[in-house]
């Protein structure tokens, strides 16, 4: 049976912390893969899978960096892998599967933000090569490991931001239309939420659930190609130019940003659930109004559209389950 995208009983919310969820939480015997893990959000999330007990693995394209940034963390080890070298991700993959352990949690929060036109070795466009494919390669890569765990969840970062543009089938690279960083962004987020629900309906029967999120309005080093202009027009300073923390109008700590993504990996509420778009600590409801609201779009989960875009995948990476 599908999942509701609608909220379930929760104790938390907008302004609940990574230390709120993780409360109780014991990972012990658990790994855990977060890419991303190393800064931002990621880091919060992997260091609080740490402390819960978790073996946490994040792989990082530069591994000096991942190394002073995790530097004296017990738990947490540094692995190299690039998200956009299908090589890289596949060694990677390679090493976990034939180490054996069962992956637990897979968690995606690597990723790029309105960057200028790049494109990985086969063409693609950069951004949805990065939080897209890259992330659509690794769980393939991965999914012996990941069905091993008996109940595993993977959990992909996306944003509000994917309510800027649905998936162009037609030219998804921009080999044809002008290349908008903006609308690029919001279809590789679009298919972050739709890459959720189309591998839960696969994953389900073997004790893979996936979700996706919104983690709020955080200023980290994904913003790092954006000009001060375009970062003050998002309104998060205020008169003193200090950083608004408005949890309710998502505009988050680190800590509040990574709290709805460790919901999902460990909350009970979401046993037996999945393929759902969360935030603020619940699933989300749909949004049928208003472009940057809450909520997630129609065509982030459309049935249809997410086995249109795992078929592609597919294709293009020439990988499956």
């Amino acid at each position: 049976m599908k999942t509701p995208q609608q909220p379930v009983s929760s104790p938390f919310n907008a302004a609940s912390t990574a230390v709120d969820v993780m409360a109780g939480v014991d990972l012990a015997g658990r790994l855990a893969i977060v890419t991303g893990g190393y800064s931002g959000l990621g880091r919060v999330t992997a260091v609080s899978l740490a402390a819960a007990g978790a073996r946490v693995l994040v792989p990082a394209r530069d591994t000096r960096k991942a190394q002073a940034a995790l530097a004296g963390i017990p738990g947490i080890e540094i692995w190299p892998m690039d998200l956009m070298d299908a090589q890289s991700i596949q060694a990677f993959c390679s090493q976990i599967v034939r180490r054996g352990q069962p992956v637990s949690l897979l968690i995606h929060c690597a990723g790029l933000m309105a960057s200028p036109l790049k494109r990985d070795a086969q063409g693609h466009e950069a951004q949805f090569s990065t939080n897209h494919l890259g992330h659509f390669r690794l769980t393939c890569g991965l999914w012996p490991v990941l069905t091993a765990a008996g109940s595993a969840r993977v959990i992909a970062v996306s944003s509000r931001g994917h309510q800027l543009a649905g998936i162009d089938f037609d030219d998804i690279d921009f080999r044809h239309r002008p290349y908008d960083k903006w609308l690029a962004y919001g279809q590789s987020k679009t298919a972050n939420v739709l890459f959720a629900v189309a591998l839960d309906e696969r994953g389900k029967a073997r004790g893979v659930r996936a979700f996706s999120l919104h983690p709020g309005q955080i200023l980290t080093d994904l913003g790092r190609h954006l000009s001060p202009e375009e970062i003050a027009a998002f309104d998060v300073f205020d008169e003193h130019g200090q950083q608004r923390i408005e949890p309710e109008r998502g505009l988050k700590t680190l800590e509040q940003g990574a709290a709805t993504g460790l919901w999902c990996a460990t909350s009970a509420a979401l046993d037996a659930k999945g393929g759902v778009y969360c935030e603020d600590c619940n699933i989300a409801p749909v949004n049928t109004r208003e472009q940057g609201r809450r909520g997630v779009a129609e065509w982030a989960v459309d049935a249809d559209a997410a086995q249109r875009l795992w078929r592609l995948s597919e294709a293009w990476t020439g990988l499956s389950l």
